[in-house]
């Protein structure tokens, strides 16, 4: 496990946190996919900001390009210019770059779904996603798409991946969302799944129906965070599709991780 020495963060102890940067980055973060627009109570609501907060910063953000303002609707919507980040760092990530097209090679060698995503707070987000199953799965995944931490592999492959003081942090956040009887089950599958990739290296998961995913921590340097999974829509049982894919997936896993290094 990765333990928390600041080294990867830049005046860690020195530099004050900037408060009003930091909210209007909250405000941004309230849009999601299949929600346009949101008026300054929906923000508001999102983010716990107060109405007169979530006021000024708006206006700010449309000065600054970020946001637009509907005057019928009384709301507002992401700005172009905020795709231009997702799409300079996705096309600028040496990790991403190199992965894709051996992830892609996988996918169809394989006729499985092969992922890359990283954690964000207590989701998952998909960086890259290959989507080469046989059957239709439930839904497109999508780049930029998000997916709970809790339930699936790839978080759980995270979750294993840092320290116990995060974790800790993480599962207690988990564990307020849920009644006891349902927490008691999930904390013991977690459990199970950070066992499994410490032993194993891998851990799978099965949130949906008959769509099972096996997920392995890279962990290349400056990407510690970065999980990778194969997946596939199927009636066979989890240990099935490990005994056929675990292995796969470890093999890619160690093209990337040499790729790289030799970059």
């Amino acid at each position: 496990m990765k333990e928390d020495d600041g080294f990867d963060t830049p005046g860690a102890g020195k530099a004050p946190i900037n408060r009003s940067l930091e909210r209007g980055l909250e405000i941004l973060r309230a849009f999601r996919a299949g929600t346009e627009y949101l008026g300054n109570g929906e923000i508001s609501e999102r983010t716990g900001l107060s109405k007169s907060t979530t006021s000024r910063l708006t206006q700010t953000l449309i000065h600054s390009g970020m946001l637009v303002y509907d005057g019928q609707r009384s709301a507002y919507r992401l700005a172009p210019a905020t795709l231009c980040f997702a799409n300079a760092m996705y096309n600028s990530s040496s990790l991403v770059q190199l992965a894709a097209p051996l992830m892609r090679e996988a996918a169809h060698a394989l006729r499985v779904n092969v992922g890359l995503a990283a954690a964000d707070r207590d989701e998952m987000v998909y960086l890259e996603s290959i989507r080469l199953s046989r059957k239709n799965t439930p839904r497109t995944v999508q780049t930029g798409q998000r997916v709970p931490m809790e339930f699936t592999s790839l978080g759980r492959a995270y979750l294993a991946t840092i320290s116990t003081r995060e974790r800790q942090a993480l599962m207690a956040h988990f564990k307020s969302r849920r009644c006891d009887a349902r927490w008691a089950v999930l904390e013991t599958e977690i459990a199970a799944a950070c066992e499994s990739v410490q032993l194993t290296g891998y851990c799978a998961a099965s949130w949906q129906a008959e769509v099972v995913a096996i997920s392995t921590p890279l962990g290349i340097r400056n990407y510690q965070d970065h999980i990778l999974n194969i997946s596939l829509s199927t009636p066979q049982s989890i240990d099935a599709v490990v005994t056929r894919y675990a292995g796969p997936l470890m093999v890619l896993a160690d093209k990337i991780r040499a790729g790289f290094n030799v970059v």
